[in-house]
């Protein structure tokens, strides 16, 4: 029996033995016999005896016929496309020519009144000036947007920084502009505002739930943590003046349509501790992520951690399943995988767009492939008032799809991450077509926790249950 054992990813989980079918997408949840007898297949690289003799040895408990029906089993499931699936059609994949611009991230404010330590927009100024966009760049940079998404319907506009409250009163004028111009050309714009919240006052909060304008709040955690990263100017911890803004933003809209955004850093390795402070705080709707940076930097990852942050991924998991069977689960970002109606193809081969569906614009209104890039000369596009000028850069971008990628090819996640961030891997390796290997390997355990979830949550689901959380 020939067996690729590239096509499968397996591995077990507490108690639970899972398989997944990485081209189908499939998840099986096994049997401990059919687990190890999956080992002992590739450990004899699919000879049927030796693989049944290696059974009967490790297991002596096993029934002499049982080796035979798991093979039988193996091959049936094979078969029906269910496990060792070989999506050869996907080799000929060859993304779309035409550019559709689904989202801009409009850069309202190169300026920040925090000085956090691992801004990667250098506190907010992104390696140059500080400034402000103008209201007429912003709007043009709207204009642009309907224009270049063509007939699409649904685009999302990200207000970023800096600091985007900084600059509010240009704000509140793109708001209602995208809200009406969008309106009068058939677009219906999905708008999200990030701010650290210091600025967040009654009236801007109001004004921002009165227009359906989705916020990512940040706070990194427990009061020590958050201000050890994250202080004002002076130095002085922000966590006592951002909390209670934060708490009011999330409760003003019924604790919904919003993301508390956290960064956990080497300082805090035992990031579940924070997630568990957001929750005791009131906010459900948590993201963690890992800070990315130089490995010079003292808080930076570094790949010792590896294994005691992929023990606090699984923490965390078993901490997530306690809440949801106590009827207190929350949404974690990272795991929210979603088994039935997940991504098109297309985007789990291209992962985030940048470049191409997605674009940044700085406040003198020049296109850069994501924020992330943002200040970078050789990765100017064009600019909101002339349009695209570089078509090159974004069919770079587009060609370092999954696919392409010798590291993602043979990779189990990669229809999951789609490839990774564009912009870890060239500001780490120098190169899009190297994936960031710190992110990968953390990418991999979180859907190892997020997969092991769907089972428990499919395991324990009942007629009256819904998956809430995984929206």
């Amino acid at each position: 029996m020939e067996l690729d054992f590239s096509l499968i990813h397996k591995y077990q989980f507490d108690h639970k033995y899972i398989v997944l079918d990485v081209d189908s997408g499939l998840v099986h949840d096994v049997s401990p016999e059919f687990y190890h007898y999956l080992d002992a297949l590739e450990q004899s690289a699919g000879r049927l005896d030796q693989a049944k003799s290696r059974m009967l040895a490790d297991w002596p408990d096993t029934l002499p016929g049982e080796p035979d029906g798991l093979a039988e089993l193996v091959e049936e499931m094979r078969a029906q496309g269910t496990l060792f699936s070989d999506n050869k059609g996907l080799l000929d994949y060859q993304p779309p020519r035409d550019r559709v611009v689904k989202a801009l991230c409009l850069h309202a404010a190169h300026d920040c009144n925090l000085r956090c330590r691992y801004c990667f927009a250098g506190t907010g100024a992104f390696g140059g000036h500080r400034a402000l966009m103008s209201v007429e760049t912003g709007k043009a940079a709207l204009d642009f947007l309907f224009g270049a998404s063509q007939k699409r319907v649904h685009i999302e506009v990200d207000y970023f920084g800096g600091e985007p409250l900084m600059n509010f009163d240009a704000v509140r004028q793109w708001i209602l502009y995208a809200r009406e111009e969008g309106a009068a050309r058939g677009k219906l714009v999905k708008q999200t505002l990030t701010t650290n919240g210091l600025l967040l006052t009654d009236e801007i909060l109001s004004f921002l739930n009165q227009h359906d304008v989705a916020l990512v709040l940040s706070l990194d955690g427990r009061k020590n943590v958050h201000d050890h990263m994250r202080p004002f100017p002076s130095g002085k911890g922000s966590y006592d003046a951002v909390l209670p803004r934060l708490k009011a933003a999330a409760a003003s809209r019924n604790y919904g349509n919003y993301y508390l955004r956290g960064t956990f850093t080497r300082y805090n390795l035992d990031f579940c501790r924070d997630a568990a402070h957001l929750l005791e705080e009131g906010f459900d709707i948590i993201s963690i992520e890992p800070v990315v940076t130089g490995g010079g930097a003292p808080y930076a990852l570094k790949i010792e951690d590896i294994p005691a942050i992929r023990e606090e991924y699984e923490k965390l998991t078993r901490f997530w399943l306690e809440k949801y069977n106590a009827g207190e689960g929350f949404n974690f970002f990272h795991f929210n995988v979603d088994l039935n109606q997940g991504p098109c193809l297309p985007k789990r081969l291209s992962g985030c767009g940048a470049g191409r569906e997605y674009m940044a614009v700085a406040p003198d209104g020049v296109l850069y492939p994501c924020h992330q890039f943002v200040g970078a000369e050789e990765f100017q596009i064009g600019n909101v008032f002339q349009g695209i000028q570089r078509e090159d850069i974004g069919e770079t971008f587009q060609k370092n799809h999954v696919l392409n990628k010798p590291a993602c090819r043979g990779c189990w996640a990669r229809f999951y991450c789609g490839g990774g961030c564009h912009a870890n891997a060239w500001h780490q390796n120098g190169a899009l077509s190297q994936p960031y290997e710190i992110g990968c390997l953390l990418e991999r355990k979180r859907l190892e926790c997020a997969l092991f979830l769907q089972v428990m949550l499919y395991e324990n689901k009942s007629e009256n249950e819904s998956d809430e959380y995984f929206l």
